[in-house]
């Protein structure tokens, strides 16, 4: 007998010795990272909150693993998806700022996305023999070289740009101009479509498809909503939900969150029916802090600040994962993580080996939420965002901006960041600003730079300007302008 099939044969032998259960547990399991975008800190039940019901993604925390101090690695879109995806520090590769018009660029970073010498979480778990898939936002560039199904996804739906609709609208979805046309397309793969579901509901039903079409092989979805991000726009059947929970854009916030909700109840529910919940490691988290009113209605307290600054609310998120049977379940753990560990961990998860050509600042959340290793998984987190740093240490959080003095806060004591206490811990704040500059000095300028980092991107611009005074995306939406305007400044 040849040693090939004496292999056959051997495996074949020890797995009619086990039970199916056994059997089917030792594949790898599936990977599903699931984001929410401009999600506020205690907008959901697990977090805390009472406004707004979100049974279904609380449903993770229950069965899985909370991180209190749960961070993404930027306070914007775009960044903190590089860095999601690549397991490293977006500044490492000039990805500080989302896309928008630049005053400045160089090299390949002159396609203002992902560049292609970074290696995916996509490219990574295909390498290991997985379907990948992802569904929703993508962000990370549109030339031809950097779009989803050229970084690692076999299957793709979604859009390209930083925002869209909700509701389809003919007036501008079917508009023939390419400023629309690039700000609005919808793809499946490198084609477009005219999508005329609800967004997110569109969003759930593809990704219920590809967990379907692929349960019998290990899968990796990434499953990025725009969900909240605006234009905050629900149809009936989700205002009827949630009518009477405040005024208008309340209740419009909480209709598009109950969507998002009940999407991601539709893949859990897909998972369990497919009995395939227990071999599926599953991160929810956002991808940056809530922007409140008025850009939006999150609820960011206790935190302090938004979207777009380096204060908590900026940059601290919910965090959950689950794996069920591998993972404690209704768990808090209380160590800074961050949105970079993802890599780490999913590729620990599904027994590949990092990539050794470059530094991978993520680390494999496993063992520290197992209960196994009780150190900090890092000994600090660090950011970065213009001429703004910030870092944090243990309990302590070190935040310079170009206008104030070094600032230094007690999170265990003071997570609002209410009392500075640089002047009571001159010593510390020395240490602390000797060691972030050591980690600033590895990374490289930003390749590209926005005319003001802090105002709204030209995409964001328009989707704000398109929101519809009814809540529904109808004839009323005024006649989008063109072209885009030149700045990132809002009108």
């Amino acid at each position: 007998m040849s040693d090939r099939l004496f292999a056959v044969a051997l495996t074949t032998v020890v797995l009619v010795g086990l039970p199916m259960r056994d059997a089917v547990a030792a594949r790898p399991p599936n990977v599903i990272v699931i984001l929410a975008d401009d999600l506020g800190y205690s907008d959901l039940g697990c977090q805390g909150g009472k406004l707004y019901k979100t049974p279904h993604i609380d449903s993770l925390a229950e069965h899985g693993v909370r991180c209190t101090s749960g961070y993404t690695s930027g306070c914007v879109c775009a960044p903190t998806r590089s860095g999601l995806m690549t397991g490293r520090y977006q500044q490492r590769f000039g990805f500080e700022f989302n896309p928008a018009p630049m005053t400045q660029a160089a090299g390949e970073a002159a396609y203002f996305g992902l560049p292609v010498s970074e290696t995916t979480l996509a490219d990574m778990l295909r390498g290991a023999g997985y379907k990948t898939g992802m569904v929703g936002k993508w962000h990370l560039g549109q030339e031809p070289q950097l779009v989803p199904t050229r970084r690692g996804f076999d299957d793709f739906f979604g859009f390209l740009e930083g925002a869209h609709n909700f509701i389809y609208n003919a007036q501008y979805d079917d508009d023939p101009r390419e400023v629309i046309v690039m700000q609005r397309a919808i793809f499946r793969g490198t084609q477009v479509v005219r999508e005329k579901e609800y967004l997110t509901d569109a969003f759930a039903r593809e990704a219920v498809e590809f967990v379907d079409r692929n349960q019998k092989q290990p899968f990796f979805l990434y499953l990025p909503f725009n969900a909240v991000h605006s234009p905050l726009q629900a149809p009936p059947k989700y205002l009827e939900r949630v009518a009477g929970i405040g005024d208008r854009q309340r209740e419009l916030y909480a209709a598009v969150l109950t969507a998002m909700d009940d999407a991601i109840g539709r893949v859990l529910d897909k998972l369990r029916e497919l009995k395939i919940e227990e071999e599926t490691l599953i991160f929810f988290l956002s991808d940056n802090g809530g922007a409140p009113w008025p850009y939006n209605a999150t609820n960011n307290l206790p935190l302090n600040g938004k979207k777009g600054q380096l204060v908590e609310g900026g940059m601290r998120v919910p965090f959950l994962v689950q794996w069920r049977g591998k993972l404690p379940e209704g768990k808090t753990y209380d160590e800074p993580v961050s949105s970079l560990d993802i890599f780490s961990t999913s590729v620990a998860a599904v027994g590949a080996t990092l990539p050794t050509d470059r530094i991978i600042d993520g680390v494999n959340l496993l063992p520290y939420l197992q209960g196994k290793n009780t150190t900090p998984p890092h000994d600090a987190l660090y950011w970065r965002y213009g001429d703004d740093r910030a870092m944090r240490r243990g309990q302590w959080k070190l935040i310079k901006t170009k206008d104030y003095p070094a600032q230094l806060y007690n999170l265990s004591k003071d997570i609002g960041e209410t009392t500075d206490l640089s002047q009571k811990e001159t010593w510390l704040v020395n240490e602390l600003e000797t060691q972030l500059k050591r980690w600033d000095a590895e990374l490289i300028p930003p390749s590209w730079r926005p005319e003001n980092a802090y105002a709204a991107s030209a995409a964001d611009f328009l989707y704000e300007m398109l929101s519809d005074d009814r809540l529904l995306a109808l004839p009323a939406l005024p006649t989008p302008r063109s072209p885009l305007p030149t700045t990132n400044s809002k009108p």
